[in-house]
């Protein structure tokens, strides 16, 4: 068939359906696909499609300090087989803090941030899917800092929030708005506080668990901040406990802990608390048991987030195979383990390497931040 003979929006509509690594190297086949594949209508185009197939994204810290990113597809289908196996795709390689950096990490609309933990590191942000990555400015140094990077849906931008704790035992509070000049603006908090959790950005919400300063009382009270990131304004809900993750649940935030019921294994407790509503500070909380059938997964594990579909993912954070992740269906009251194939081939993983994801990652072409 000659391709000039198909018309362009039809090609194009075919394309997208394609996998990302596709797409982007037929980007190099001639100019004129180079021209075709770049085009605002096409990147949309292929947003769109692939919104319709969320993936888990996950990365692999490795003790001499690279960091492996993966991903692999959400199943579907997960209560019609008692075992399931997917492939995961390879994306990227690069040299990070290995100082906990899978729990510094930050994640956002198909962006991975990761903030500069030593003089001699960069801030990095990064499109997985394109290879792209992109460093920050650092700004003036300070004793401790902790970053968060979230997004704004109504103007369609990214921002970077930052705090920095100086000599004064204060924090000063920066913003960084991607795209437009990459310049740190001070602003204003009305109430001192100690981020101590990632973030999660929800409908153009960031939201972190922090310690609230008390020079009077030795007893620690926590909080959940929500940063409106389009605003720049923060408000302060009282948190229920000190919870090991923040998920979106449901376009809700919710925050999550897990207990064992002995050393490093199953039967394992998973309580939630939802926030019904960010006004009225209203709690809704909920136990479940879990325990996994013919899996060995006498590890630690760690809830990277709930699916648009309603399951809560969990994955091992020690990496060695096989490699599993869980998917919980609190609904149901269901888990279902997930063999990953495809991992380790790149650079052989060690029980001490460590693991963290994202769920619902969507592959988008763009990268346009700087």
């Amino acid at each position: 068939m000659d391709m000039d003979l198909i018309p362009t929006d039809v090609m194009l509509e075919i394309l997208s359906r394609l996998p990302a690594k596709s797409a982007i190297r037929f980007r190099c086949v001639s100019k004129l696909w180079g021209s075709m594949l770049n085009r605002p209508y096409f990147t949309e185009l292929f947003l769109t499609r692939s919104s319709a197939r969320p993936r888990l994204i996950f990365g692999v810290v490795k003790r001499n300090g690279e960091l492996l990113l993966y991903s692999s597809p959400q199943p579907r289908n997960l209560y019609k087989n008692s075992s399931l196996v997917v492939a995961a795709d390879f994306h990227l390689k690069f040299s990070v803090d290995n100082n906990n950096c899978g729990y510094n990490c930050e994640y956002t609309s198909g962006l991975i941030y990761f903030p500069r933990k030593y003089k001699d590191a960069m801030p990095v942000i990064c499109n997985p899917v394109t290879g792209q990555y992109a460093t920050l400015p650092v700004g003036k140094e300070y004793i401790r800092c902790k970053s968060f990077l979230g997004f704004d849906p109504i103007d369609n931008q990214f921002k970077v929030l930052r705090m920095h704790n100086n000599l004064r035992k204060d924090w000063d509070n920066y913003i960084l708005t991607l795209g437009t000049g990459n310049m740190w603006r001070k602003i204003q908090c009305p109430l001192t506080h100690y981020p101590v959790r990632e973030g999660i950005c929800i409908n153009g919400f960031l939201y972190y668990l922090a310690e609230l300063a008390d020079e009077l009382s030795d007893k620690k009270s926590y909080a959940i901040v929500c940063f409106d990131v389009r605003t720049e304004k923060f408000k302060f809900i009282d948190a229920e406990c000190y919870y090991h993750k923040l998920i979106n649940y449901k376009g809700k935030v919710c925050g999550i802990k897990l207990e064992y019921a002995y050393d490093g294994g199953f039967p394992l407790k998973l309580s939630l608390w939802v926030l019904e509503d960010v006004e009225k500070q209203e709690w809704s909380n909920y136990s479940y048991c879990l325990e996994v059938k013919n899996v060995k997964a006498n590890c630690n594990l760690s809830v990277v987030g709930m699916t648009a579909r309603g399951e809560i993912v969990l994955v091992k954070e020690d990496a060695f195979k096989p490699f599993y992740v869980f998917y919980f269906n609190p609904e149901r009251n269901t888990l279902q383990s997930v063999e990953i194939q495809g991992v380790g081939e790149v650079q052989k993983w060690s029980n001490i390497d460590i693991v963290f994801g994202f769920v619902d990652h969507v592959e988008d072409l763009n990268f346009d931040i700087m």
